[in-house]
């Protein structure tokens, strides 16, 4: 029998999320059209943006560019939940600790790692852990590991279909297309409670993370992102589409070089919720439409400056929001060119041989990877950040859940915890944009040395 890859039962997933999630909140679809009219008038606007996402295999993917977000309970949840995506391409990548930033949770990413599964369908799915050793209240804990110690989140169909998938190395296609369906049952929103709206205010009090995980049925999707080439456009946009924007975007500022991860929402719906032993209704916040602009991956080195850069404008601040104009000139001290960038190793790059340039000369023998391009032989292409960072994803959960800012738990992140519930170590992302940008050298190598005398490029 022929297993459907799975590259396409990924995609059969992103299509059914997105389908749900549009029939859920029907804002998400007017987010969804905002963001193409935006990205069709970038692409009209900058055609060299066009022909390099061309050339990179990026344009057709800007459709189906989506991300995700989940929050689960308990390390049952967790460990499921990757033996569920792993069906799907999709690995735990990064560890996000959560709980600096003033959320009781941490995180990882299931994302695909490979740039053809990545070029097929780059969907992913932010997926949070609560730490209930970071609610103080001991009763309050107590209650609350109860109540998820009771719930179960998968169908039991869906748990036969990935016991079979997982006895014969994977699924037909009629079985991924009923797997999906019922994995699709797990992320429904639900508008009733599984608490008494005693229990939900004490919860919600903590944090309001610690109740939207404990006090309902399931993981209910929080958001769902599309990618946008142009998000300052999208931001102003916005009320103009009837969406009500959150005050700011998070992460670095614009740059004429975009770097890592720039994101907006509108903010969450408050939706009518029916409790235990209410005759009424109350309700409760979570559900909001995100907006993603990805931008060039950096090296540790890169990362790291801009952890500094960042900390810097924090602390000018004051543990505030921190100003567009605190945030641009703090900055200004990251170079905003590639080659710039490049020279200094602040981040990835795929290259390319440049025909026309080594049809005038070859390069000198034994020119290392810095001459090749310094001297056009070799032309860069950035690797785009497929993750995530941590003090923006604590940004976007404080807007749409109506947190106040607030200081870290004073807790270290718990990366081994983590990865005990999970099962399995996560990956590390930055060894995989070394893998690439290393493969693309290597290739570029082989090209020089099949047309000139270029010796080992280092």
């Amino acid at each position: 029998m022929s297993h459907m890859h799975p590259d396409d039962i990924r995609t059969l997933f992103s299509r059914a999320m997105s389908d749900l999630y549009r029939a859920e909140v029907p804002q998400y679809g007017a987010l969804c059209d905002l963001v193409a009219q935006v990205n069709e008038a970038e692409l009209v606007h900058n055609p060299q943006l066009a022909q390099r996402l061309r050339r990179q295999g990026q344009l057709d993917r800007l459709d189906v560019e989506r991300h995700g977000a989940i929050r689960l309970g308990t390390a049952q949840e967790l460990a499921t939940i990757r033996r569920l995506f792993a069906l799907m391409g999709m690995r735990p990548v990064g560890y996000y600790d959560l709980s600096a930033a003033g959320a009781p949770v941490h995180a990882t990413a299931f994302r695909p790692v490979g740039d053809a599964a990545l070029d097929h369908n780059p969907f992913r799915v932010f997926t949070s852990l609560l730490r209930l050793d970071l609610v103080a209240d001991e009763a309050l804990r107590q209650r609350a590991q109860a109540i998820l110690s009771r719930r179960r989140i998968f169908t039991p169909r869906c748990l036969a279909l990935l016991a079979q998938a997982e006895g014969d190395g994977g699924l037909s296609a009629a079985d991924a297309r009923e797997f999906v369906a019922e994995l699709i049952h797990t992320f429904q929103w639900h508008h009733e409670a599984t608490v008494d709206l005693a229990s939900y205010r004490g919860l919600r009090a903590t944090h309001a993370l610690v109740a939207d995980i404990v006090c309902f049925k399931g993981p209910h999707i929080n958001h769902l992102t599309p990618r946008t080439l142009n998000i300052d456009e999208v931001q102003a946009r916005m009320p103009g589409a009837d969406l009500l924007a959150k005050d700011s975007i998070e992460g670095p500022p614009r740059r004429a070089f975009p770097l890592l991860l720039r994101q907006t929402s509108f903010l969450a719906l408050e939706e009518p919720i029916r409790f235990v032993g209410e005759s009424g209704l109350d309700t409760h916040t979570a559900r909001f439409g995100e907006v993603e602009q990805r931008g060039c991956a950096l090296t540790r080195k890169g990362r790291a400056l801009y952890d500094q850069l960042l900390a810097q404008a924090q602390a000018k601040a004051g543990g505030a929001r921190v100003p567009r104009a605190v945030l641009e000139q703090a900055f200004a001290a990251f170079p905003d060119d590639a080659q710039a960038l490049f020279q200094q190793e602040l981040a990835f790059f795929r290259f390319q041989v440049d025909a026309a340039r080594l049809a005038q000369a070859a390069p000198p023998e034994g020119a290392d990877v810095q001459q090749l391009v310094a001297g056009g032989w070799l032309g860069l292409s950035p690797i785009t950040y497929e993750d995530f960072l941590p003090v923006s994803a604590a940004g976007i959960f404080r807007s749409n859940l109506g947190e106040e800012v607030r200081g870290g738990y004073g807790s270290q992140g718990h990366q081994a915890a983590f990865e005990e519930a999970l099962g399995a170590p996560v990956v590390d992302g930055f060894a995989l944009y070394e893998a690439a940008q290393a493969s693309s050298l290597a290739a570029c190598e082989r090209i020089l040395r099949a047309t000139c005398a270029v010796g080992s490029v280092g």
